[in-house]
């Protein structure tokens, strides 16, 4: 894995138990969950060398040294595989904030820097970055994506605020998370720079929370 990287994308990511799958815990399941790690791991090194398209399955299954029927097995295609990682780097993002929470002394201030801070780790590895936003916008993986969300709905209303989320909170979070994405293609895309990005979010966090 290229240097640094292992740093962005730390959290493993576990498959739901099922019925029909090993006891949690056991040699199995174990086995199966470094194997997982490991075709994951690869997708991300072949998008560090180039991007979305340099994510092939048989790619994959030769980078992590397993027969291409495991990566199958684990993700139904390369879309589903990238939104795993997107999940595992938003969960990331969570745990560093549960070490070290947002500083503002307002909800707008407290978002504003931890939309930043997902945004700076994000743009450490753009070819990733990229391969996981183009995914987001093309899969038909609604699980995933919904997932995604979730968990970021969880990051920016769980700043706001001390107790459960009010309704306008959540839609506050579903429309920056669209912002965010947004700002995220046209990076990538090489529409606009990072200060842009960040200045697009800081705009529409104030707009929202109407405390400049």
């Amino acid at each position: 894995m290229p240097p640094g990287i292992a740093t962005c994308f730390t959290l493993a990511v576990t498959t739901p138990a099922t019925s029909d799958g090993p006891a949690p815990g056991t040699a199995l399941a174990r086995s199966q969950a470094a194997r997982r790690r490991r075709v994951l791991d690869a997708a991300l090194r072949l998008a560090e060398r180039g991007g979305f398209d340099a994510v092939q399955m048989r790619d994959v299954a030769t980078e992590a040294n397993v027969a291409l029927g495991t990566v199958y097995r684990y993700f139904t295609s390369k879309e589903r595989l990238l939104l795993e990682a997107m999940v595992e780097e938003i969960e990331a993002l969570a745990a560093r904030l549960e070490s070290r929470p947002p500083v503002g002394t307002t909800p707008a201030a407290r978002v504003v820097e931890v939309l930043s801070r997902g945004t700076a780790s994000l743009q450490r590895h753009p070819e990733v970055t990229a391969a996981m936003v183009r995914a987001f916008g093309t899969a038909d993986e609604a699980d995933v994506v919904r997932r995604v969300g979730e968990i970021m709905t969880g990051i920016i209303t769980g700043v706001m605020h001390d107790g459960p989320p009010r309704p306008r909170d959540l839609a506050v979070a579903r429309t920056l998370q669209q912002v965010w994405l947004s700002a995220l293609i046209g990076w990538v895309g090489g529409v606009d720079d990072p200060p842009r990005v960040t200045a697009d979010l800081e705009a529409a966090t104030q707009l929202l929370l109407g405390d400049t």
